[in-house]
């Protein structure tokens, strides 16, 4: 049996045909034992290819905080990793994961990839320093930083909330708070396509502005609308 710890993702679905090859192509690695592709009802090929390239898929209620959890209770893994359909690790983030996951003090933190988007623009690159601010600032990465981290500090923290259509990453990387928190040098290429279609600037302003009304107390399904 393999000394190495037992490391499961996690990658919520809804119409990913376009890019769920690349996702689970960056995690066909020998060190995840496990991937689970939970879906909310695609009406595309999702569910086949996943399957077809060796992921479970289990399903679940639309909404990533919803599918999340129900990933999370799927997983057999000790380490979970949850990873967003439209971004794939670069190569060689196994050794930095598998590193963090062997010290036996990071059972208690959690670990996040750096953002990148997988576009040459200029306008990319931009944003990207962006997100950098708003985790140093912050201390808010996204999901679609990707998020490593103990089965039972998972647990302790109560997971992610599967009553929320959006902000689930927010709210969870709260609760774990910025003391936790620990950076991976190798980044997760996340798709740019829906800045090429909101607007390299638009995009991060609405995003912005749903950040602030989280803040606020809006409701989620408020922001939901805001974001879509």
């Amino acid at each position: 049996m393999s000394s190495e710890p037992f490391l499961s993702v996690v990658i919520p679905t809804l119409n990913a045909e376009r890019t769920i090859r690349a996702a689970l192509a960056g995690v066909a690695v020998p060190e995840v034992r496990e991937v689970i592709v939970v879906d909310s009802g695609s009406s595309d090929g999702t569910p086949d290819i996943a399957r077809r390239r060796g992921a479970r898929v289990v399903l679940a209620k639309r909404g990533r905080g919803s599918q999340l959890a129900a990933g999370a209770v799927a997983a057999e893994g000790e380490w979970l990793l949850f990873l967003h359909a439209d971004t794939r690790l670069d190569a060689g983030w196994t050794g930095e994961a598998m590193a963090f996951a062997a010290d036996l003090d990071n059972k208690a933190k959690v670990a996040v990839f750096a953002f990148r988007l997988d576009d040459p623009a200029p306008q990319a690159r931009r944003v990207e320093r962006l997100v950098r601010w708003r985790i140093r600032v912050l201390a808010l990465p996204y999901g679609d930083q990707g998020l490593l981290i103990h089965r039972r500090l998972y647990d302790e923290i109560g997971g992610y909330d599967a009553a929320l259509p959006i902000m689930e990453d927010v709210d969870i990387v709260r609760r774990i708070g910025r003391r936790r928190l620990a950076y991976f040098r190798t980044a997760a290429a996340t798709s740019a396509a829906r800045y090429r279609s909101g607007g390299w600037w638009m995009r991060p302003a609405r995003n912005l502005y749903c950040l602030t009304l989280y803040f606020l107390g809006a409701s989620p399904e408020r922001i939901r609308r805001i974001y879509r």
